[in-house]
C-alpha cells in the first residue's frame, strides 16, 4: 500500500452500494485503487460520497484526474412493472446517466474511461434455434425493458467527453452468492423448484461475478476500444440444461413442474415479473473474445459449481 492516499489512482463508482457495485469496490481496492463511492445513503461509509444521481453538487469534483468512472446506478428491475416503477426504472437510469456526463464535460482532467452500465435484455427475444445476438449481429428487440436499455445507451452516447473513453457494458445476469438471482435461484432449487421455467426452451446469458469484475478491470484498463460490450459467459444455455445443473447439485426428493401460469402467479406474489426468467436471452461476448479476454468460468457448470462449492 501507498502510504500517501493521492498515489493511488482513482476509480469512481456510481451506484456502488449495489450487488455488483459492492463487489467491484471490493475487487479494485484489491488492486489497490482508491475507490469513491456515490451513494445516496443517509450514512456514509469512508469513500462515499453523497448524491442524488439527479443533479450536479459537490460530488462532481470527484472525477477530476480520475482514471476510471463506471456508472451503475439505477431501480432495481426485480419489481412489477407498474407505470410508477417504470417510470423510476427509466428516469433513475437516464438522469444518472446524463448528469455524470454533466460532470464530465465540466472536468479539467476527465476521468481516462467512463463504464456505463446496459443490459443484454436490448437484445430480441431470441429464438431457441437462433444463431447468439453478437454486438455487430444483435436483433435488438421490443417492449418496455428494450426501450428502457435503449434509451439509457442513447443518453450515454450523447454525452460530450471527447476527451474520455467510452464503454457501454451490456450485462447479462450476474451469478454470486451474495446477491442477484442465484440465492433465489438456489432457494428455489432447494424446494423441487428446479425445472424448466415455462417451456424451458429460451436461452440463459449469465456471467460468474468474478468474471464480472475481471471484464470490468480488462475493459477499462487493458483495451482501448469503445462502444458497446457483451459482458456475458462465452457459453449460454437453455433453461432446461441451466435448472438441470441446479438439480443436480441440489438433488431435492421432490421436482415440480414449472408452467408459465404458475410463474405468473409466483411473480405476482413475489411482485416481480416473469421476463426476468421467462425471456429468451442468447447473448454471446464476442467483442471480448475478439480482445483476448480469457474467461475464469466460461460455462455455466463451472460457474454452478464454484458457487456452490461442489
Amino acid at each position: 500500500m501507498h502510504s500517501h492516499a493521492n498515489s493511488q489512482p482513482k476509480f469512481v463508482l456510481a451506484g456502488g452500494t449495489s450487488f455488483l457495485g459492492r463487489h467491484l469496490q471490493r475487487y479494485f481496492e484489491q488492486l489497490n485503487y482508491r475507490v469513491i463511492v456515490l451513494s445516496r445513503a443517509r450514512r456514509m461509509a469512508p469513500n462515499h460520497v453523497a448524491w442524488d444521481g439527479r443533479t450536479l453538487g459537490p460530488w462532481a469534483a470527484e472525477l477530476e484526474n480520475a482514471v476510471a468512472l463506471i456508472n451503475l446506478a439505477g431501480r432495481s428491475v426485480d419489481c412489477r412493472y407498474t407505470e410508477a416503477n417504470q417510470r423510476e426504472i427509466l428516469t433513475s437510469r437516464l438522469d444518472s446517466t446524463r448528469v455524470l456526463g454533466q460532470a464530465v464535460a465540466r472536468c479539467h482532467t476527465p476521468p481516462l474511461v467512463w463504464l456505463n452500465s446496459s443490459t443484454a435484455t436490448i437484445y430480441d427475444d431470441t429464438r431457441a434455434d437462433a444463431p447468439a445476438n453478437t454486438e455487430a449481429r444483435g436483433l435488438l428487440g421490443r417492449g418496455f425493458s428494450v426501450r428502457v436499455a435503449t434509451a439509457w445507451e442513447e443518453a450515454f452516447r450523447a454525452a460530450k467527453a471527447p476527451r474520455t473513453r467510452k464503454v457501454a457494458l451490456r450485462t447479462s445476469i450476474v451469478l454470486g452468492t451474495d446477491g442477484g438471482a442465484f440465492p433465489v435461484l438456489t432457494k428455489l432449487a432447494k424446494l423441487g423448484l428446479c425445472t424448466p421455467q415455462g417451456g424451458g426452451d429460451q436461452w440463459v446469458s449469465w456471467l460468474h461475478i468474478d468474471d464480472f469484475c475481471r471484464a470490468v478491470e480488462f475493459l477499462a484498463f487493458q483495451t482501448t476500444e469503445s462502444g458497446a460490450f457483451n459482458v456475458c459467459a462465452p457459453v449460454p444455455l437453455p433453461n432446461r440444461d441451466f435448472n438441470a445443473l441446479l438439480a443436480q447439485r441440489f438433488r431435492p426428493w421432490l421436482r415440480l413442474p414449472q408452467p408459465r401460469w404458475l410463474l405468473e402467479l409466483g411473480a405476482f406474489a413475489l411482485r416481480t415479473e416473469t421476463e426476468l426468467i421467462l425471456k429468451s436471452r442468447k447473448v454471446v461476448p464476442a467483442r471480448l473474445l475478439e480482445l483476448g479476454f480469457q474467461f475464469s468460468y466460461p460455462t455455466a457448470a463451472q460457474a454452478v459449481a464454484a458457487l456452490t462449492h461442489a
